[in-house]
């Protein structure tokens, strides 16, 4: 691979792909508005051929050297398809977007691959829905790219991957293969098996009882959907780091419940308040829009449920010159509105809702 040109993509050469799901289908259809040569391989002879139908790269050809070979296969095959392209393509940079990290390095170098030309990386981005059906060019947008060099990395391989993630409009992220795996046990894997535990409650509740189901339940089970298959190869490679939080998890959890078991006993309300306070504390440090952020004011808009409404409030947003800094929508089923929750700067949040409700717009108590 070449460093970038200036006016050109930092990305240049041939770039080989294998696996045409979600995630290897948008790199390539991102890669491809760069006019990079996208080149795609996979095991299913269908997957492949909807990717490129869907232009996310061509197929492989005779005299095909690629100098970057990404590896987007499930979490059980990618040491060995690693290693497989490491040895197919001696003069490229491997790397792989698994979810975790440490112990594919770890296998590939206990079977002896060169891993002196391997440098994994994570893309922090994904949909509910998988394969190149899905894949969206603008999938890795805003999204944190994590790169993970070893003792091996160069700086020049390292600037490879670094290129990529900009080129796909991704935040590169520098983290050791252990700090990366530790992490998204955090932030990742963990609030995986939360929301499953969560949802899983729901199997034995009555029809009336799912039934007053509100924004929160729905905010907090959302990824309770996920593939089992997947998700059971996630954290069987990442069992060590994601015990160990769901050890701590569980010791709040226990003091939790005995404050609850006894509610007026002293200390008790103490503990569940510091418990909520704690949370306060935890979702006002999570990054970008969909944590707190004491920077924007929120303002509750009621929205007709007809089509049209919804886009016909942004619109009108957009016109008083305002920026949305966040949205959310919360809607009840039989219910015929809905309340879409707008962030905004606070210095913009009076004469907005005083515009709206100009407009016509009915705002929650206490927006005005």
């Amino acid at each position: 691979m070449t460093r970038r040109r200036p006016g050109a993509s930092r990305v240049s050469g041939q770039v080989r792909i294998v696996g045409a799901g979600l995630l290897g289908a948008s790199i390539g259809l991102a890669l491809r508005e760069h006019g990079v040569d996208v080149i795609l391989a996979d095991t299913s002879r269908a997957n492949l051929r909807l990717a490129v139908d869907y232009g996310a790269g061509r197929l492989a050809q005779a005299g095909d050297e690629p100098g970057l070979v990404i590896v987007a296969v499930p979490p059980d095959l990618v040491a060995e398809v690693v290693a497989a392209e490491l040895a197919a393509h001696p003069t490229a940079l491997v790397t792989d977007v698994a979810s975790v990290k440490g112990g594919i390095l770890a296998e590939l170098i206990a079977t002896g691959a060169e891993v002196g030309r391997y440098l994994g990386s994570h893309p922090m981005a994904g949909r509910e829905r998988g394969g190149a059906v899905a894949a969206r060019a603008d999938l890795f947008l805003g999204r944190p790219w994590v790169i993970t060099p070893h003792d091996a990395t160069t700086s020049e391989q390292f600037h490879a991957l670094e290129d990529l993630a900009l080129d796909l409009g991704a935040t590169p992220i520098r983290m050791s293969p252990a700090e990366h795996d530790e992490g998204v046990a955090l932030v990742s894997h963990v609030p995986q098996l939360v929301s499953s535990l969560l949802a899983a409650r729901l199997r034995t509740a009555s029809n009336a009882e799912v039934g007053l189901a509100g924004q929160g339940l729905r905010d907090t089970t959302r990824i309770a959907g996920s593939n089992p298959e997947l998700w059971v190869q996630i954290l069987g490679a990442n069992a060590g780091p994601v015990a160990r939080v769901l050890h701590d998890y569980r010791d709040d959890l226990d003091a939790l419940i005995a404050a609850l078991d006894q509610p007026a006993a002293s200390g008790s309300p103490r503990r569940i308040a510091e418990t909520l306070a704690a949370g306060n504390a935890g979702v006002a440090r999570i990054p970008g829009k969909h944590g707190r952020d004491d920077r924007f004011t929120t303002i509750v808009v009621k929205v007709d449920d007809r089509p049209g409404q919804l886009a016909r409030l942004l619109t009108e947003i957009g016109e008083e010159g305002v920026n949305m800094e966040d949205l959310r929508l919360e809607h009840s089923p039989g219910a015929q509105v809905g309340f879409a929750e707008i962030a905004v700067l606070p210095e913009a949040a009076h004469r907005l809702a005083e515009a709206l409700e100009a407009r016509g717009w009915t705002l929650a108590e206490g927006e005005r």
